[in-house]
């Protein structure tokens, strides 16, 4: 499991990023602008724009999951642009945590294996160790004594705070919660972002949340604006603003 990073370090850098698609064609589109940004450990930040304004392609390249076409993105202080594939799936398993709006549970799964899924992928059968962990961060969102239940025993709810757990299993440095409460009520909503900043605060992961919700990038302790692939605002609230 990877360490919880220091209180200054950076997590995540973005250093001129763009992001074109048919590149070298007559059709070749720029969607990121040379973006520039920072997270440090304990950051807790909204990315907010329309749909069509990047936040999708930006997350992509965030979670390692797509490259930039120019720029450099670091994560822990690394630069990623230019690791080889391997490289990338590690730097990934080992630092970046993902929450979606669909859970993406695997049914065949209890709820302590599908917190577990990313230590299993990694290394095979989880130690003792793992398991006890997984058990403390079920217990931790609120499922203790579900460890067994499969998904389909489960409300969108509870498959949601699974998700969080597991997400969270490899102790990243950096959260990805990407509509995270977008098909949740308004009070099972709530619950899931007042977990979502314990942990920021108990581990010092910085989270990054995509959301359509003004109310809940007020929330946040800052909130990042995207439009057509340029940030147009990045707001720090202060604890007035969050009372609202």
């Amino acid at each position: 499991m990877s360490n919880p990073v220091s209180l200054h370090e950076s997590v995540l850098r973005l250093q001129d990023l763009r992001k074109c698609y048919n590149v070298g064609l007559p059709t070749e589109v720029e969607v990121l602008h040379g973006l520039n940004m920072t997270l440090h450990a304990h950051d807790f930040c909204a990315l907010v724009g329309p749909s069509g304004s990047g936040k999708s392609t930006l997350l992509n390249l965030i979670g390692l999951l797509d490259q930039p076409t120019d720029g450099e993105l670091f994560i822990t202080d690394i630069a990623t642009r230019h690791l080889q594939d391997e490289e990338r799936t590690a730097l990934r398993r080992e630092n970046i945590g993902f929450v979606f709006q669909f859970h993406h549970l695997i049914e065949a799964f209890n709820a302590q294996e599908n917190v577990l899924m990313p230590m299993m992928v990694k290394s095979g059968k989880p130690t003792v160790e793992l398991q006890q962990w997984a058990a403390e961060l079920l217990d931790a969102v609120g499922l203790k004594g579900f460890e067994g239940k499969k998904p389909s025993q489960l409300s969108g709810g509870q498959q949601q705070r699974v998700a969080i757990a597991r997400a969270l299993v490899t102790r990243p440095a950096l959260l990805l919660a990407d509509e995270p409460t977008g098909n949740l009520d308004t009070q099972t909503a709530a619950h899931i972002f007042e977990l979502l900043r314990k942990f920021n605060q108990d581990f010092g992961c910085a989270v990054l949340i995509v959301t359509h919700d003004a109310r809940l990038s007020q929330t946040c302790d800052r909130t990042v604006t995207l439009v057509d692939g340029h940030f147009t605002e990045d707001i720090r609230h202060s604890k007035a603003d969050t009372s609202n």
